[in-house]
């Protein structure tokens, strides 16, 4: 026998609320200062940058963004000059985040609580910079809604409304599995002012997801965050197991020892891979992997400066000084 069905068990409780002071202190003393030193001059990677008018000309140094340069001004100086802008300071950021039944799964730790740092440390880094954020929680469905605002006061009412656990409900006779497209049409209509869109999930959803999200990058700049863990897709030879899925509580006895089963597991993981950046592609999305075993400030700060790598390639395609191109959704 190789694998054996097991009744399902009950749900387990969703993790307690966190202390969003305790969360957001931590975030501040130890990330924060790291990050603002290695992103200095990167954060229009971030959100959609600066606004239109020009404030003056200076020098180029060599953290500014190639883009900004003044050609014609450089030509006539001989040292290269770049322009500043007045920044515009109405930016608005909104994360969407999927805590369903899977997130609070993880090897080293939870999906959940890296989604929330990573929450908590965008919020805070946007807001410090006179940006709005807002967000929408998902688990068995969109069970809360935060509105976009701005100050620190404000990030610890995110935090907190995050990590609060559900409204006690009747179970239902069937455990659904993630619906992520419920989530990505529930924020359709609350985010018209909102130029940069963070969606966190693992996508380990029921199909129909992939529609919604390519008419909310229509609109918006929208970054995908894969939350990933070192477990994913991996099967250990550890004998007889037993293993459980996490959204409907179903359990099934396998023989992990079985060579032939962990092939076929390897060849589905592969083919959902696949499928899944056709799909972030096809969206036009950029991604971020984000994995239960990363260094948030790390992941981060390649992320941005991947972004705009691409960004001034995409400017090079239009006539500016950089020249070749890369497709979107491709900086996971």
């Amino acid at each position: 026998m190789r694998l054996r069905r097991v009744p399902a068990v009950a749900e387990a409780p969703p993790p307690a609320p966190v202390d969003a002071e305790r969360l957001l202190q931590r975030l501040e003393w130890r990330v924060l200062r790291r990050l603002d030193g290695a992103l200095h001059g990167d954060y229009r990677g971030l959100l959609l940058g600066p606004g239109d008018d020009l404030a003056d000309l200076r020098e180029y140094q060599p953290h500014d963004d190639v883009r900004h340069i003044d050609w014609n001004v450089t030509a006539r100086l001989g040292v290269p000059h770049v322009r500043e802008y007045h920044e515009d300071r109405d930016l608005t950021a909104f994360f969407l985040v999927d805590l369903s039944p899977s997130a609070d799964v993880g090897a080293r730790t939870s999906r959940a609580s890296v989604a929330l740092e990573f929450v908590a440390l965008m919020a805070r880094l946007l807001t410090r910079r006179g940006n709005r954020v807002g967000a929408l929680r998902y688990r068995r469905s969109v069970d809360a809604i935060v509105p976009a605002g701005g100050g620190r006061r404000h990030v610890l009412r995110l935090i907190h409304a995050l990590s609060q656990p559900p409204a006690a409900a009747r179970p239902a006779p069937v455990r659904p599995g993630t619906r992520l497209h419920e989530l990505l049409e529930a924020a359709q209509p609350l985010l018209r002012a909102a130029p940069q869109v963070f969606v966190l999930s693992d996508f380990l959803t029921e199909p129909g997801w992939e529609k919604p999200l390519a008419r909310l990058a229509q609109r918006h700049e929208v970054v995908a965050v894969r939350l990933t863990d070192s477990l994913d897709g991996e099967l250990p030879d550890l004998g007889l197991l037993l293993v459980g899925d996490a959204e409907t509580g179903e359990q099934i006895l396998i023989d992990t020892g079985d060579r032939g089963l962990r092939r076929r597991l390897s060849c589905a993981v592969e083919q959902r891979e696949a499928a899944l950046q056709a799909a972030f592609g096809s969206a036009g999305v950029d991604v971020l992997e984000l994995s239960t075993d990363d260094d948030v400030v790390e992941a981060l700060t390649h992320f941005v400066r991947l972004r705009r790598r691409i960004g001034a390639r995409r400017d090079g395609e239009a006539g500016g000084p950089a020249t070749g191109s890369a497709p979107r959704g491709a900086l996971s």
